[in-house]
């Protein structure tokens, strides 16, 4: 492996650009869950105590709020199941609830639960109770989980970690398309076949084309939300993005991926940098919701195929993050090795005669000007 230093990325070329020695915008921590009790905390009363209980109409409210905002809502209740989703379902509520935990194991477990199913990083949760108990034990066993006392809701509501910067027609979308990921699940736990046949089975469409003014929003969210699938951390505004978009020397995809239950939406972006003798790969991130679905190099080789038509070679930027390994894992499996390293940061290159092609299992499909 050799430690001197790469060319610079794009030379003297105009529009935007991202010098080696620029530094990572600090993750803003967001948070995609909350975590809700139930007995005195979205109703007054305990349910098996008092059997019937008055719904909190302000927690409603914030339950549809931040619906409508993108972040997802569970439960970690101490209770009967039955029920707790038999109340639920007659007040109205438990369509908005994915993964509920209700039993009799510790919250904390139940939220380590929930953080799995929803495959988000336990982080990336928080949790409301009315129990001070119940917060500290939470705290203790998860320290980055956000632990809410209900009284302090109204204030909660508008913390940044809750409040996206913007709002997407996908943001909106973002319960139902969690909720045919369930129904998914369901299906291939009872399919009688290998995965491979049940990939195959989905009729998975995947289009990759070049960014858009109404894909800024949601490409900005994705660099904020992606925490395991993104190869270096940087998160970019609106802004920085409608530049990169509009700039010649810059090449800012979107992927899109489809299947028989629905659309999983805008679920990939690469930002490359074009110019001199190697394209470099500024940024590659897919959304967590697609990881089982055999489609994380789809992008990254569709990439490759570009630099490669046009007489390029292509490099691309790692930086370690705690959280992002799969992503190295995948530049490796395509064939990427490493040219310097620098700390936490890695550049590694293309070979280019050893393109893979899109897995039999997807449709793959390359709009206008992106091949």
């Amino acid at each position: 492996m050799t430690t001197e230093r790469t060319e610079p990325v794009g030379g003297d070329a105009a529009g935007p650009t991202l010098d080696d020695g620029t530094p990572a915008k600090p993750r803003q921590g967001r948070i995609k869950c909350v975590v809700w009790d139930l007995d005195n905390t979205v109703w007054d009363g305990t349910l098996l105590e008092d059997g019937e209980v008055t719904v909190r109409p302000e927690v409603v409210e914030a339950i549809r709020t931040l619906d409508g905002r993108g972040i997802l809502n569970s439960i970690a209740s101490r209770n009967d199941h039955d029920a707790a989703m038999e109340r639920l379902t007659a007040l109205g509520l438990a369509e908005y609830f994915l993964y509920p935990q209700i039993g009799w194991n510790p919250k904390s477990s139940s939220i380590a639960t929930i953080a799995e199913r929803l495959n988000l990083g336990i982080d990336a949760l928080a949790f409301v109770d009315d129990q001070p108990f119940e917060l500290a034990e939470v705290s203790f066993t998860h320290p980055e989980v956000m632990c809410v006392d209900i009284a302090e809701l109204p204030e909660a509501l508008d913390r940044p970690e809750l409040v996206p910067r913007f709002i997407t027609d996908e943001s909106r979308l973002r319960r139902r398309m969690y909720r045919s990921g369930a129904e998914r699940e369901r299906v291939e736990e009872e399919f009688e076949g290998t995965n491979e046949e049940f990939l195959a089975s989905l009729g998975m469409t995947f289009t990759v084309a070049p960014a858009q003014e109404e894909d800024l929003k949601r490409a900005e969210e994705l660099t904020v939300r992606t925490n395991q699938l993104n190869s270096t951390g940087h998160t970019f505004s609106y802004d920085e993005l409608d530049a990169f978009r509009g700039s010649p020397d810059h090449l800012l995809l979107v992927a899109d991926l489809t299947d028989r239950f629905g659309p999983y939406g805008k679920i990939g972006l690469a930002l490359v940098e074009k110019g001199g003798r190697h394209w470099r790969l500024r940024l590659l991130l897919m959304s967590c919701r697609v990881m089982a679905r055999g489609v994380g190099g789809v992008l990254l080789n569709h990439v490759m195929s570009l630099a490669h038509r046009s007489g390029a070679g292509l490099r691309a930027d790692f930086v370690e993050t705690g959280r992002n390994r799969q992503m190295y894992v995948t530049y490796k499996f395509a064939g990427f090795r490493e040219i310097l390293r620098d700390g936490d940061r890695t550049v590694l290159e293309a070979d280019l005669s050893r393109i893979q092609e899109p897995p039999e299992h997807l449709t793959f499909r390359a709009g206008p000007e992106a091949g």
